[in-house]
């Protein structure tokens, strides 16, 4: 018996995108795809992996060959760099050191 409104078997929590706001205007930090050709999914050409969808809080990563990264709703929390076994994904900040976003 599934629950009442979408059928899964346990209770879970299920993000979508925007659902806190938009958070990428006070981000430090964000997640950019530095190493294209590492990342599993472009490797085999087809949707593996998927890490970084799967562990993103808030939605923010496409279900896709090669994740693409919503950053208006990205909070920068780093957890798809963290957890992409490739290392294809990195944190890199937001703002030149120095320039305060201007």
């Amino acid at each position: 018996m599934g629950t009442s409104d979408c059928g899964h078997e346990i209770s879970m929590a299920t993000p979508s995108v925007g659902e806190a706001g938009k958070t990428g205007a006070w981000r430090s930090e964000r997640p950019v795809l530095v190493a294209p050709e590492a990342c599993l999914a472009v490797k085999a050409g087809r949707i593996t992996c998927q890490l970084c969808w799967v562990y993103c809080p808030d939605a923010c990563v496409t279900r896709s060959v090669g994740p693409a990264i919503d950053l208006t709703y990205c909070k920068g929390c780093g957890i798809c760099a963290a957890v992409c076994p490739a290392k294809a994904l990195e944190m890199q900040p937001e703002h030149e050191p120095g320039t305060c976003g201007r």
